[in-house]
C-alpha cells in the first residue's frame, strides 16, 4: 500500500513532502521517486509517528497498579484511539505482592497481544524507593529503602518487562542499587531531596533518566543547585516533562527545552485513572482518595497527583506553548522510544520499523491511526 501528497515526518526529525509505503505492517519505501496511480491521496495531511507515553498511570477509570487485566486492556484500547500506539504503564508504591499482580498482567497483555490495542513496551516501576519528604502523590506507608533482590524478584516475575526503574538518590544503598540494576534497564532519579552533589553521585553511577521534571524534586536556586543543573551537565541523562498546562508552567517547559535540547526531553502524560473521567470526579490513587477539580487531580490534603490530560493533548500543548512543532513530536516519540530500548521498533517513520502513525491535519487534529499498517 503506497500514500502520496502527505507531509512525512521522517527520521531527520523534520517533514518532507511525498509519499510512503506499507509492507506487511511495516514501513516500505519512504519518498519514492514514483508511486503507484492507485496510491491513497492524504491530500497534504501531516503524517507523525505513533506517540510512545513511558509514564503513565492509567484512564478511562482504570489504574495499572489496580492489577485487573480488563482494565489494562481498556487503558489500551484508549491509547490506540488517542494516537499512543506504544506505553510503558507507570505503577505506584504500593507492597510488592501488589506491583507484582499488575507486572505479571503487563507481561500478559504483551504475550496475548490483541489486534487494536496499543503495544505494552516495558514497564515504568515509579517507586517505593523515594524520598519521605518528596513522597508527592505516593503512599508514604509502603516507602522502602533501595532493594535490589526485591527489584529483581519483581523484574524476573514479569519476564524482564521493567524498562525504568525509579530513586531518591539521597536514601541509603541507593548508589549500590543503581550499579547492580543498570544493567536490567534505565534508572531515573525522582521523588527526591537530593543534593546537587548526590544527584551527581547518581548519574556517575549509571542514572540517565529524570522523572517528571520539576515536579518533587528541589528547586534551582543559585548557591544550591539540586538535581535539575546536575542532570543538564551531564549528556546521557533524558528529562521527562509533563505538558498538561498544570503541573509545569508553559515558561518552565519552554526553559526545559532550552536546556536540555530537543534530543533530551521526553514528553510525558502521568495520566491517571482520571485521564477521560467528568471534572469533579473521585478516585483512588495508589490506596489513597483523589478528586478531579479544574482538570487536575489531588488527593484529600491538597496534594497534586496525577495528570488528567493523555500524551497526544500534551504533545499539542507543548506546539501551543511556543515549542516548535519538529521538537515536540520527537519528544512524544523516538526520545521516550529510545529510553525503553524499543527506538528499533517503534518511535520514527523508517524503512523496516513497525508501522504505527497517525494522519494528522496542519493544525494537528487528529484524523486517523494506524497500528501495524492498518487502520484502526
Amino acid at each position: 500500500m503506497y500514500y502520496k501528497n502527505a507531509f512525512i515526518y521522517c527520521r531527520d526529525f523534520t517533514f518532507h513532502k511525498g509519499a510512503f509505503q506499507v509492507v506487511d505492517g511495516k514501513f516500505g519505501k519512504l519518498l519514492p521517486d514514483s508511486v503507484p496511480s492507485d496510491a491513497i491521496d492524504l491530500q497534504g495531511a501531516l503524517v507523525i509517528p505513533g506517540l510512545v507515553d513511558i509514564h503513565t498511570h492509567g484512564n478511562s477509570g482504570a489504574d495499572f497498579s489496580d492489577g485487573d487485566y480488563k482494565g489494562l486492556k481498556r487503558m489500551a484500547a484508549y491509547y490506540a484511539q488517542s494516537g499512543i500506539t506504544s506505553f510503558a504503564p507507570a505503577s505506584m508504591t504500593l507492597p510488592y505482592a501488589d506491583l507484582q499482580k499488575a507486572f505479571i498482567n503487563a507481561h500478559r497483555l504483551t504475550e496475548e497481544s490483541p489486534a487494536g490495542y496499543s503495544v505494552l513496551r516495558g514497564i515504568h516501576m515509579e517507586g517505593p524507593y523515594f524520598s519521605y519528604e518528596k513522597r508527592g502523590a505516593q503512599n508514604a506507608e509502603h516507602l522502602k529503602a533501595p532493594d535490589i533482590s526485591g527489584f529483581l524478584a519483581l523484574q524476573k516475575s514479569c519476564g524482564g518487562l521493567i524498562r525504568i526503574v525509579d530513586i531518591a538518590p539521597e536514601l541509603a544503598g541507593a548508589i549500590d542499587f543503581i550499579r547492580e540494576v543498570q544493567a536490567e534497564c534505565t534508572v531515573s532519579v525522582a521523588h527526591t531531596n537530593a543534593d546537587y552533589d548526590q544527584a551527581k553521585a547518581a548519574f556517575a553511577a549509571g542514572c540517565t533518566h529524570l522523572t517528571h521534571l520539576f515536579n518533587v524534586m528541589p528547586g534551582m536556586h543559585h548557591r544550591a543547585p539540586g538535581v535539575i543543573p546536575a542532570a543538564a551537565e551531564n549528556a546521557n541523562v533524558r528529562a521527562e516533562l509533563i505538558c498538561d498546562g498544570l503541573h509545569v508552567h508553559p515558561a518552565m517547559v519552554r526553559l526545559a527545552f532550552d536546556i536540555f535540547g530537543s534530543e533530551r526531553i521526553v514528553l510525558i502524560s502521568d495520566s491517571g485513572r482520571c485521564c477521560g473521567m467528568e471534572d469533579g470526579s473521585t478516585f483512588m490513587l495508589g490506596g489513597q482518595s483523589a478528586r478531579l477539580e479544574n482538570g487536575i487531580a489531588k488527593l484529600s490534603d491538597g496534594t497534586i497527583a496525577c495528570s488528567a490530560a493523555n500524551l497526544y493533548q500534551c504533545m499539542c500543548n507543548a506546539i501551543r506553548f511556543g515549542i516548535p512543532r519538529e521538537a515536540a513530536i520527537r519528544a512524544a516519540t523516538y526520545n521516550p522510544a529510545c529510553v525503553i530500548g524499543a527506538d528499533t521498533l517503534v518511535g520514527s517513520i523508517e524503512t523496516g520499523k513497525i508501522a504505527d502513525f497517525l494522519i494528522c491535519s496542519p493544525d494537528f487534529v487528529q484524523k486517523r491511526v494506524f497500528l501495524s499498517g492498518r487502520e484502526l
